[in-house]
């Protein structure tokens, strides 16, 4: 039986990411501060990327570090944490960098005194294209990364749940709009959700997008092009099709993805078509019913 409330609230007091982590609605509407922090309980926690896992009190108040990083308290995140590997030097590497006979900035052509006497650059150092004061950098060694960001307008729901985002972008494709209005001619599916709940960041959100979201399905659908230009879902662009499929499939949704200016398909259930058009429509309709099932899919016809 859970203790009264506020019993162990200074025992909790100095974890306070373990307090945002979490949820009394995932725990019975037991709250943190009626449970002993020893209690030999599994809880259920979520951290600030999205991931649920569970854990005691114990395991979680002697992880190192109160103000931790996320790859170290989330098992998930831990996972796909990927540590920076430094080169392991000679004994006999000098421990003291050589002066440079120039010093450039790293951004520009221009060039500098040596580092020395009388010079306002440390040595071994180059002067930085930042504004003065801003600090520098030996010699060769590479800028550390900016920390990655995760939006967090992102509302806490389940892993693949559809919602409607504020940060979808709107609708600019009048072929979308056609797709979407053929399909909502003949089924009675919801369509006005405009994002899914993933269970990993996806370019800084950890939610995707999808042209055409169907949750009676599961299934999302999408319509790809080369673009005016032809540079649309072509290279880097086509992996970063592939990783949204695979985050989406990663947490229960199907992908049926319309590919046209002979773009090959990227998944089991993709159609190469040459345009949209009452054939593609109906290919559509028939590959819905291969993915779900006809009784499922025509169960939602008008």
């Amino acid at each position: 039986m859970p203790y009264a409330v506020g019993e162990f609230r200074d025992a909790w007091q100095s974890y306070p990411v373990l307090i945002r982590q979490y949820h009394p609605e995932w725990n019975a509407g037991i709250v943190l501060t009626q449970i002993p922090p020893a209690a030999d309980v599994l809880l259920t926690w979520e951290c600030d990327v999205g991931h649920v896992f569970v854990a005691t009190p114990a395991e979680q108040r002697g992880r190192p570090g109160r103000e931790r990083r996320r790859s170290v308290w989330c098992p998930e995140c831990q996972v796909m944490a990927k540590p920076q590997r430094w080169p392991v030097l000679p004994e006999d590497w000098p421990a003291v960098v050589p002066v440079p006979q120039r010093a450039v900035r790293t951004t520009g052509r221009q060039t500098l005194p040596a580092a020395g006497r009388g010079s306002s650059l440390p040595t071994g150092a180059v002067a930085s294209s930042r504004a003065r004061g801003a600090g520098w950098r030996p010699s060769g060694q590479r800028a550390p990364r900016p920390p990655r960001t995760i939006c967090p307008k992102t509302p806490r729901l389940p892993s693949g749940d559809a919602f409607i985002s504020v940060c979808a972008p709107a609708t600019a494709s009048a072929v979308e709009a056609e797709l979407r209005q053929a399909l909502s001619d003949r089924f009675d599916f919801t369509f006005d959700r405009t994002a899914i709940r993933l269970d990993r960041p996806f370019h800084d959100h950890v939610e995707a997008w999808p042209d055409i979201i169907l949750p009676e399905l599961r299934v999302a659908i999408e319509y790809d092009s080369t673009g005016r230009h032809g540079l649309e879902h072509v290279g880097p662009r086509e992996e970063s099709d592939r990783r949204k499929d695979r985050a989406l499939r990663g947490v229960g949704w199907e992908v049926v993805r319309i590919r046209t200016g002979r773009l090959p398909a990227l998944g089991p259930y993709d159609l190469q078509v040459s345009g949209v058009s009452g054939r593609t429509i109906e290919r559509l309709v028939d590959t819905l019913r291969d993915v779900r099932g006809a009784l499922f899919v025509d169960a939602y016809a008008r």
